[in-house]
């Protein structure tokens, strides 16, 4: 009987159909659902790499790419593009099973037969080869074959190998590459046995047997077992595709275990929260209760409809809690004092703060005083006078004499009273408090705890998660991009008894973001260092995409309502090409800018939702602040108002007099949540601004 099997690059194509062309998709993948393949022509091409790869007409301008098994009887959808793309594609790739891991793999052969000219002339120019030191007998080991070892043995330089890797089957490269970065061969085998599912290599490999081999490549290709099953994956093609697991994610989070905390970094679209879910699942699945927290209530209820796509065993569901770190903070408050606590608004804060300061004659400003207090004091959990005047001001720019810390001290103390005196406290005073209250607990909370959006944590939260997980192997499983830090939070995780030295990973490949859209937008971050939490400067070195489109559009408008209009024929014409509603983002810098979006768009007669808004909303564009884009993902991304004005926003910059440091600090903040917004978008960008354009933005086109 026929069987049908559906590629995480099927999934990939298909969320970006326009849904007449997925119609026409769907009665294809029907025909074969139902074994009934009369009129269904399943196309061998002549001159192809690989005589097991057909194409099929899905509609008069696009096909369909199959691997089809000479035995088995598996129908495996590889891809559907458009003719042109589908006939050069199925024509250049060779599958094939890897000799040591049995896995299924793909390499552009032609593209490695018109790249080895190039090769050799590097090779003769360069006597020195990068894989010298290992015989052939090493590579076969790790699973390198006949036709890849006579590339690997011409390789001078590491750039050359990563230059390969698009071409290469994937789990030959990830075992150059980690040859290449000093690992010795047998924990390169440990690694990349991670792409197992059981990491267990098999103990016979039968070559020729495609179809065993994708058996075993959950992560590559999935088996569809019945009607209702392909209904469901093809309902929610967006949301799978982003489930699945590249090689180098999977070796991170598919490892039997680490022997402490674990730190995974990479540039926006890199994969770094799939292979936090994965971890989740990887670690419920082995009995144990896991906590999964991020900084926002939005980003944590977008984590929990992941896990229920990607987990379909309830009781190993039932093992995994994802909540945002406020939540847990409040709860842990709650209970240990039995009610909720009262939250100050910002507005009430920034009053206390004026009041504090006339009264004590302070010759500091709100934000500076407010800084001081969250950054040096709740950061270090100082208890009193003498601990802050003896402090370690970290991360903070502006010197402070003796008397200058005495004054500081005095107003802070002011204000904390006036705070007090209202019964009200702060979210970063309720971390403080719930990360003593979690310290003084005879024994952990938690076994496991996976974090995303790392970046954006602040120290009094670091704390309640060291507090509230025993030290010990897979205790900690962090996942962020210090360039999407869009809060002021500088942190140090080995001064917070969190070291992951030794455990830290870096993803570079970008499987969301175009390459096209991701160059123009990491021009926007500048090119200052960033700091990341391990107490090194985090790089964007080598963060690339394999996936091309369409470029950005930055448009320039004279005022605000002509720029208002355009955006709403913008956002018209995607929905005309079908795009759904809730796969299109608008993101502007200031929520009195969103309710003018909002109101352009009901005049125009296009619903729209809070981008905080619930899954439910399917058929409304989502519509919020920089901030709120946070963690999301879309098809389409607009982000308007990106005018000088707004991008930096002068209320978000420390004075420069008052603290050049903490000055750049916020500035580089406001390119990186500029970055973020843009980086939402996986097929198309539309950036449009009023007047003077912001500085950040790129004066000429990629």
């Amino acid at each position: 009987m026929p069987r049908l099997a559906i590629a995480k690059s099927f999934l990939t194509g298909y969320a970006s159909l326009e849904k007449t062309v997925r119609k026409s998709v769907d009665e294809a993948i029907d025909r074969f659902e139902h074994h009934t393949f009369a009129g269904l022509h399943l196309e061998k091409l002549h001159g192809a790499e690989d005589p097991n790869v057909r194409t099929i007409r899905i509609d008069g301008g696009r096909r369909g790419v199959v691997l089809k098994p000479e035995s088995g009887d598996v129908y495996c959808l590889i891809a559907v593009m458009e003719h042109d793309a589908a006939i050069k594609y199925a024509k250049s790739r060779k599958f094939s099973v890897n000799q040591k891991l049995g896995v299924l793999e793909v390499r552009d052969a032609t593209a490695l037969a018109q790249v080895r000219p190039a090769l050799d002339a590097l090779a003769e120019a360069q006597p020195e080869r990068l894989f010298a030191a290992y015989d052939d007998g090493a590579l076969i080991n790790l699973g390198l074959d006949a036709e890849v070892l006579p590339i690997v043995r011409l390789l001078t330089s590491d750039d050359h190998l990563a230059a390969l890797e698009s071409m290469l089957p994937q789990p030959q490269h990830l075992a150059l590459t980690g040859l290449a970065s000093g690992m010795t061969p047998e924990e390169v085998w440990e690694e990349i046995c991670q792409l197992l599912p059981d990491s267990t290599p098999p103990q016979a490999v039968d070559t020729s047997d495609l179809v065993t081999a994708m058996e075993r490549s959950p992560g590559d290709v999935a088996f569809i077992s019945g009607p209702d099953d392909l209904k469901q994956m093809l309902a929610h093609p967006f949301e799978l595709w982003r489930v699945f697991l590249h090689p180098a994610q999977r070796r991170l989070a598919r490892r039997d275990s680490y022997n402490g905390p674990v730190q995974v970094t990479g540039g926006a679209g890199t994969g770094k929260t799939v292979t936090a879910l994965h971890r989740a699942r990887h670690l419920a699945e082995r009995g144990a209760p896991v906590l999964v927290t991020t900084f926002t209530t939005t980003l944590a209820e977008t984590l929990d409809r992941q896990l229920d796509l990607l987990i379909d065993d309830p009781e190993v569901r039932a093992r995994v809690e994802v909540t945002n770190i406020d939540k847990l903070a409040y709860r842990t408050v709650k209970g240990a004092g039995g009610h909720n606590p009262k939250i100050a608004g910002n507005a009430e804060v920034q009053a206390l703060w004026n009041i504090a300061i006339a009264q004590t004659a302070a010759p500091f400003s709100p934000a500076f005083l407010q800084r001081e207090w969250e950054q040096v004091i709740l950061a270090q959990d100082l208890t009193g006078r003498e601990a802050y005047l003896g402090c370690v001001r970290r991360g903070r720019g502006k010197q402070l004499s003796p008397a200058q810390r005495e004054k500081a001290w005095a107003a802070i103390a002011r204000f904390l009273a006036l705070l007090s005196e209202t019964g009200a406290r702060t979210h970063m005073q309720i971390a403080a408090d719930a990360a003593r209250i979690l310290s003084a607990d005879a024994a952990p909370r938690y076994r496991h705890i996976i974090v995303d959006e790392s970046q954006d944590l602040y120290p009094a939260q670091w704390r309640i998660l060291r507090a509230a997980v025993a030290a010990g192997p897979d205790d900690l499983f962090i996942v962020g991009d210090p360039h999407q830090r869009i809060y002021d939070h500088r942190v140090s995780l080995k001064s917070l008894g969190i070291n992951v030295t030794g455990r830290s990973h870096k993803l570079k490949l970008s499987y969301r973001t175009t390459a096209e859209i991701l160059n123009w937008a990491v021009r926007l971050l500048g090119v200052e260092p960033v700091a990341g939490l391990d107490d090194a400067q985090d790089s964007l070195a080598g963060y690339r995409s394999s996936l091309h489109g369409r470029r950005p559009v930055v448009q320039a408008f004279t005022d605000r309502d002509t720029e208002l209009d355009a955006l709403v024929e913008q956002v018209r014409s995607w929905l005309d090409a079908e795009v759904e509603p809730h796969a299109i983002g608008i993101a502007t810098r200031f929520v009195s800018g969103v309710g003018k979006i909002e109101q352009a768009f009901a005049a125009a007669g296009i619903g729209t939702a809070s981008l905080a808004a619930s899954g439910s909303a399917q058929e409304c564009v989502r519509v919020g602040t920089m901030h709120r884009m946070k963690g999301l993902e879309f098809r389409c991304v607009a982000v308007t108002g990106a005018d000088a004005e707004a991008l930096p926003a002068a209320g978000a910059l420390t004075d420069k007099d008052e603290d050049p440091t903490a000055h750049d600090h916020d500035l580089q903040r406001e390119r990186c949540l500029f970055f973020v917004a843009c980086t939402r978008a996986r097929d198309a960008l539309y950036v449009s601004y009023t007047g003077v354009p912001s500085p950040f933005l790129p004066h000429r086109a990629v």
